[in-house]
């Protein structure tokens, strides 16, 4: 018997993406490593490796099958840049990552607990360096 994984997709998450790189492309750093929080789809990941080539994207989530979902786009992607997904809470005291030149955030803070978005911000003061940019889009 095969399996066959169905990739989870968003129809928001293909309406915006591209209006969301426009604006990334006057916000983000020239290089570095961008971390995504509550990557979900992957479909964001995907697009923004293959626009910013000059960056390295790690999309992160807590949920095994979005995590699977973008694992699976990442392994298909034409973008060497894209990285593999990590589980990462947001909330939690500790994350798998110790630096990032920029984190974006889509779609998380307005449906998630209030100790996710707390957490977002330690994290944010913990892994960026002064100016880098935290960017939120959703709320």
């Amino acid at each position: 018997m095969t399996w066959i994984m169905t990739l989870r997709s968003s129809p928001a998450a293909l309406r915006n993406r591209e209006p969301i790189a426009d604006v990334l492309t006057d916000i983000l750093p020239a290089r570095g490593r961008v971390l995504m929080i509550a990557e979900g789809s992957g479909e964001h990941a995907v697009h923004f490796a293959e626009r910013f080539p000059q960056l390295s994207w790690l999309p992160t989530d807590t949920d095994p099958e979005a995590l699977a979902t973008i694992a699976a786009r990442q392994e298909a992607a034409t973008s060497s840049n894209l990285e593999a997904p990590r589980e990462l809470n947001a909330a939690a005291a500790g994350w798998p990552v110790e630096t990032a030149a920029a984190i974006v955030c889509i779609n998380m803070i307005h449906i998630s607990p209030w100790s996710a978005t707390s957490g977002l911000m330690r994290g944010a003061g913990r892994l960026l360096a002064p100016g880098s940019p935290l960017i939120l889009y959703g709320p």
